[in-house]
Order: structure tokens, then sequence, then C-alpha cells
């Protein structure tokens, strides 16, 4: 009766049920379904997810059928040739470890198909793609996207991350430090994850010409406080205009000395930064290792304004996607982000000692 068939199958009982066909799928019954599915018209592409098998199983057992070889297809393999045993975790471990040009593949990265066609090379070993995913899987390695880092190679960097942790941690009660950096804000959406119905995608129209804003700002670390401006272009001309923000809103009266870290962008390098710098002298500029973005904490801020604002964002205009940007900045604060890591490993606190012990000795001077 219709209404008493199986519907629903718990996800534990699929995945065992599954397990135990796959585990048959070299046994003569799969052969003689799969040449009865081929004698009523079926393509592989629709065989293979009806029996849970790939498709080179089925091209595996007609090309057998055709040559004829099915009996040697059918017969039961050994435990050899399709169990994971150590040495053959080995070779893949090998594999893996190397990209696919390094054997001849004009690939950057392995593929299960790719694996399937190097192992017979490797071992003399014949598998499926599936059967190398389901091994990968065994091996405890994932399919997921990579991760773009930072080079971080500044001959300097003990000594840059040295003198920033020690004047942070020297400052006087009418100085302050700040992390400052500049943001640039696309109108093309930046594509990241999101929940969305099983079987559709969420598309982001792409406007017909991108436009870009930029964003410069400065973080407090003690109070979480953002102060920013924005302009159209990133040059020395909007970080003049960050600088000139700050000697507003910390002013003379309060604050006899004001220490900004950035980056080593050109534009924090630029002539006309240092004629503004020697019109205000008690604006110093603390420059950061080079390609060390991680030891800037206002990052984690911004990273924060694409998570909320500019990842997959629906708007159509740049005014209103700015309009975002400045509401997030002016209600979701404050970032009261701790310095990384890399500004107390051992060689780092060790510079700091130095600089510390070299402060003394010329003050006593």
């Amino acid at each position: 009766m219709p209404g008493l068939t199986i519907r629903e199958i718990p996800a534990h009982e699929q995945e065992w049920m599954l397990a135990e066909v796959r585990r048959a799928r070299y046994g003569y019954l799969l052969a003689l379904h799969v040449r009865l599915l081929c004698a009523a018209g079926r393509t592989p592409s629709e065989i293979a997810p009806f029996r849970f098998c790939s498709r080179a199983s089925v091209y595996r057992i007609v090309n057998a059928y055709r040559a004829p070889r099915l009996d040697d297809l059918c017969a039961e393999p050994s435990a050899e040739a399709v169990r994971l045993s150590p040495s053959l975790r080995r070779s893949l471990a090998a594999l893996l470890k190397k990209v696919p040009a390094a054997y001849g593949w004009c690939r950057t990265r392995w593929s299960c198909a790719t694996l399937a066609a190097q192992l017979p090379m490797q071992r003399g070993i014949e598998v499926s793609s599936s059967t190398i995913r389901r091994w990968l899987h065994r091996l405890g390695w994932v399919w997921k996207r990579a991760q773009l880092v930072a080079r971080d190679d500044d001959p300097e960097r003990v000594e840059k991350l040295a003198r920033i942790r020690y004047t942070r941690e020297t400052l006087g009660k009418r100085e302050v430090m700040l992390f400052a950096d500049e943001l640039d804000i696309h109108l093309l959406p930046k594509v990241g994850y999101q929940w969305m119905p099983q079987g559709a995608t969420v598309k982001l129209v792409t406007p017909g010409q991108n436009q870009k804003h930029s964003l410069a700002g400065a973080l407090e670390p003690t109070t979480g406080r953002i102060r920013y401006c924005l302009g159209t272009r990133k040059t020395n001309v909007l970080f003049r205009a960050l600088l000139d923000c700050l000697e507003i809103h910390y002013m003379k009266a309060r604050f006899a000395k004001v220490y900004v870290v950035v980056d080593n962008y050109g534009i924090h390098k630029a002539k006309a930064v240092e004629r503004w710098l020697a019109e205000h002298p008690r604006f110093v500029l603390l420059f950061l290792p080079t390609y060390c973005p991680q030891a800037n904490p206002i990052e984690r801020a911004f990273g924060d304004v694409h998570d909320k604002c500019t990842r997959n964002h629906q708007r159509h205009r740049m005014e209103e996607l700015v309009g975002d940007v400045a509401q997030h900045l002016a209600t979701n604060g404050p970032w009261q982000y701790k310095l990384s890591q890399l500004y107390y490993t051992p060689e780092v606190t060790a510079a700091v000692e130095r600089i510390a012990k070299a402060s003394r000795l010329l003050q006593a001077a």
C-alpha cells in the first residue's frame, strides 16, 4: 500500500546501509544489474547514483563484458586490493605531501580522480575516485577552502614588534597609542557562506561597473573606539585626513603624545605625510613589520566590517553601502581586542627587555 511505503530513514541507518552496499559493489550481482540497466538503455550517469557506485565502476563492468573478462571482474577481490593497508596509507600520504606537478600532472592540487590515476603508476593498484574519497576521509583529510596568509619575513620583525610593545607598556598618562589602517569598500559583493535552502543558491547581482570607496581608521585598543574618515581613493590625502581627525579628537590639552601604528604601505611614508608630522611633533608613527597584518588589531575590526556589511550584500548604490559601514562603526563597538601573541613570543620579550635596559641607561646618563 502506498501509505506504508518507507519515506524516511534515519541518517545513521542510511550510512550503515550504504556501507554494506558498497562493501559488495565488486560482486557479480552488481555486474549483472549494471549489464541489465545498460541493456535497458540507462546511461552510466543514471546507473551510478542508482546503484551507489561510481561511473568508473560502470565503465569497468561494461569494458570487462566486451573484453570478455567479466568472470575475472565478478570474482571476489583479494583483501590487499581493496583494503587500505598501512603501506598504502603511507604511499597516499606521500602523494598528498607533494603537488601534482611533481609527478608530471598539469595541476596545482590533487583531486580524487587524479590520485586514482596516479596510484596505478605508484603501486599498481586501480581503484575508483569514490574509493579514494573514502580513503582520504579515513586518513583525516577533508576538502575545504585554503587560507591566504601574508608573507612574514621582515629582518627587523622582532625589533619592530618589541618597540611597539615597549611603547604601549610604558605609555604616560597623557599619551595614547592607536593602530591605523585603510579599508576598501567595493560595490561588488565579497562572496561568502550563508544559510540557504538545500538545492537552491542565493544569487548576488554584480554591478555593471564596480565602484570603490576607501575608509581610513584608527583603533584605540584600550577603549575599543575607532576614529575614521572616508574618501574616494586610498592615497596619502586620505591618511592625512585621518591624522587631522585624530588631531581634533585627541586634543593637545589632554594628550601630549599620540603614537600611531601603521603598516608599510607607501601612503604612510609619503613626503606630504612627513611634512604633516613635522608640523605636528606630538604625533609619532610606529611601523609594523612588513607583511604582518596579524600584528594590527584593527584588521580584526575591519574583518567584522566585511562580515556585517560587505559580504553577500545586496546594495545597488555605493552611498547605501557606505552608510551601512558607517552605521556599523557607530553602533556595534567597542572593539577591545588584545594584542596578538606575536608580541609576546620569547624573542620579542627578550628584545623588549633590551630596549628597557637601554632606556634606563640613557636616563641614568
